[in-house]
């Protein structure tokens, strides 16, 4: 297990000492696994001795989810090309109500007036609603992700990070392999 040296600026919920100055911090430095983290005083990370800040060029999100003039404009023709032949159909299918109600028999005038309103009503209405859908579909959805700042150690404390590491694990070893070690002798010499 090595470590990197990136580490996430974020905050914590309660305040520990500062890794530098030991004065209480909600800021933290992790990496992306938080197999290691350090409080830290915001101060200090303006210090290029002990951490600089790394800029994201390939965490430009809203560069790769915006949508071109061109794409959106192709989007909004199909829509329309779309909703051109829904029209058609919806006057030949008219065609064929008037054509199927002229042979069969004719209702009184006022009755075929009032018909014709209610078929437009929601024609209008379906259309529009069409209308306010089809820009926000052309659009690409952006979600919201949280970005941190990232930050680069400098290599002598990320050296005194590592070594805190290293302790740490030989330590864990040492607990581990006293138990399988032989004890010490009983008997005395004669």
């Amino acid at each position: 297990m090595s470590l990197q040296n990136v580490y996430y600026k974020r905050t914590a919920a309660t305040a520990k000492a500062c890794y530098i100055c030991y004065k209480p911090s909600t800021t933290v430095l992790a990496t992306v696994d938080t197999t290691d983290f350090l409080y830290t005083c915001p101060v200090h990370l303006t210090d290029p001795g002990f951490a600089t800040r790394v800029k994201d060029h390939d965490n430009d999100d809203t560069k790769k989810l915006s949508a071109s003039a061109e794409e959106i404009a192709r989007v909004k023709q199909e829509w329309e090309e779309k909703q051109k032949r829904k029209r058609e159909k919806q006057k030949q299918k008219e065609e064929k109500r008037k054509e199927d109600g002229e042979k069969a028999a004719e209702p009184a005038k006022g009755e075929d007036d009032k018909e014709q309103d209610k078929q437009k009503v929601p024609e209008e209405s379906s259309t529009s609603d069409k209308k306010l859908e089809a820009p926000s579909a052309g659009q690409p959805t952006v979600s919201p992700r949280p970005t941190h700042e990232r930050y680069v150690l400098h290599r002598h404390i990320f050296n005194l990070r590592l070594a805190e590491h290293r302790k740490r694990r030989q330590a864990a070893q040492a607990k581990t392999l006293a138990p399988r070690l032989p004890g010490i002798p009983s008997s005395t010499m004669s």
